[in-house]
């Protein structure tokens, strides 16, 4: 009972030798604000937002990137080993229990003359460390909280992934549509260079109209190539990232502009700022990375107080068998180890874990603000493209206009074939304008829904 008193009194006095904890820096702390600049009072993302899109190719793309991507894939072999880590924290809790045996052979020259022994001990050890000052169980803690990082990375990577995904099988699309309209384009600069032939044969042109005739259909046409480059890559790359290998063949330049002028984007979502924190992954990861990291610092804390060590072991020694009854033999111990001088060790790790804490409480804040960054420019996106893309649609119908004009003038000989090619130069550019403005659009609406965290709950 001396013994028993005396520990615990050295115990008390060296709990008051452990630092105290350090809280966040006040810094680090960051406040949602009250509402977003832009109004987004829309229901939040629903699980599978990509739907809405109405597009079955851009389904089944994000599908297969959901199931095969390899980076999803590595996040939940990470999730793998965070459940590994967690129970081995949770093993260092509870008693251990081992078995183990000896045998030995002993042959020597006694007073009784030569003998010959022969032993067998079997033995059942148990060892056990009780968690006096929470320093295991703050390691539980730190490795559950590793866990859910892992989970709302995991997570995380997923909603990057489809919607990168959805974005890409968008630029495929718009691609199709300008390679579709290039086409177009190219169809008549040929028919308009065929008839400058003929008129430059009966001396109605000069020399050098057809020649311009001639470069500008030149022109439109090596484009084409170009944009076929960039479909059959940005297939491969959609491929890519559904984790199978590169299709073979060439796609569907017609089907993808069909499908392009089909698209129309869904009801762009909303949420208030307040909710935003518990609905995006990447918020959560550096919430749970913020509370293991606390969690760590208690252990570290907890290394300056004193470990006790019980331990027990129960077997039997068998001498000669044949000829002795065995020998029961156990054992009984325990030790307290508690931390005197270690030359600044402690104090050290300490001073580490707390400065380690606090680079991840910036980090939150800094993912936070991000986040918060990140739906202000979808939002003033959504408004500003569509506001561009109205305004493209009405220039494309005055230059639509403006070349019919310039054609039948030019075919009834009232004008010049350059006005002509101005004209329809100017519908080429518009156009493709209409057509990037939409894919802008597209993709705004996509990484609205990426900043809003998807369809995802904590």
């Amino acid at each position: 009972m001396r013994l028993i008193a005396t520990t615990s009194l050295a115990a008390v006095l060296l709990t008051a030798c452990a630092p105290a904890l350090r809280a966040v820096p006040d810094d680090a702390r960051v406040e949602a604000p009250a509402t977003w600049s832009r109004a987004a009072t829309a229901a939040p993302p629903a699980a599978r937002w990509w739907e809405g899109f109405g597009n079955a190719a851009l389904n089944r793309y994000v599908e297969a990137a959901l199931a095969r991507n390899a980076n999803l894939q590595a996040a939940g072999a990470r999730v793998a080993a965070a459940w590994a880590q967690l129970a081995l924290a949770d093993a260092a809790l509870v008693p251990s229990l081992s078995a183990g045996a000896s045998l030995g052979a002993n042959h020597t020259l006694t007073t009784a003359g030569i003998t010959t022994s022969r032993t067998a001990q079997p033995q059942l050890q148990a060892a056990w460390e009780p968690d006096l000052w929470g320093r295991l169980s703050q390691r539980q803690n730190a490795a559950a909280a590793q866990l859910a990082a892992s989970q709302a990375d995991r997570d995380g990577v997923a909603l990057a992934v489809a919607a990168a995904t959805a974005q890409a099988a968008v630029d495929l699309l718009a691609r199709g549509a300008q390679l579709a309209q290039t086409r177009k384009t190219a169809e008549l600069r040929r028919q308009a260079l065929e008839l400058a032939r003929d008129q430059q044969a009966h001396g109605y042109i000069s020399r050098l109209q057809l020649t311009q005739a001639e470069a500008e259909y030149e022109g439109v046409s090596q484009q084409i190539p170009a944009l076929q480059l960039a479909i059959s890559r940005q297939r491969n790359a959609l491929q890519l990232l559904a984790g199978e290998l590169p299709a073979a063949g060439d796609p569907d330049e017609a089907g993808l502009a069909a499908q392009f002028q089909a698209l129309a984007p869904p009801p762009a979502p909303g949420l208030l700022p307040s909710e935003l924190l518990s609905r995006r992954p990447d918020l959560a990861q550096a919430e749970a990375q913020l509370a293991a990291s606390d969690a760590s610092l208690r252990a570290s804390r907890a290394a300056f107080l004193p470990s006790v060590q019980l331990s027990a072991s129960l077997g039997g020694l068998y001498a000669n068998a044949l000829r002795y009854d065995p020998i029961k033999v156990w054992s009984l111990g325990g030790s307290v180890l508690a931390p005197l001088f270690d030359g600044g060790r402690l104090d050290a790790q300490y001073d580490a874990a707390t400065a380690q804490r606090d680079q991840v409480a910036y980090a939150y804040r800094g993912a936070v603000l991000a986040a918060f960054g990140e739906v202000e420019d979808a939002l003033v996106g959504t408004l500003r493209l569509r506001e561009q893309l109205e305004g493209a649609e009405r220039r494309r119908a005055v230059l639509e206009r403006s070349f019919g004009y310039a054609q039948d003038r030019y075919q009834a000989g009232y004008s010049s074939y350059l006005e002509q090619l101005d004209a329809q130069r100017n519908l080429y550019q518009s156009e493709i304008e209409v057509i990037t403005l939409r894919q802008s659009r597209l993709q705004n609406v996509i990484a609205l829904y990426k900043a809003l965290g998807g369809g995802w709950r904590q």
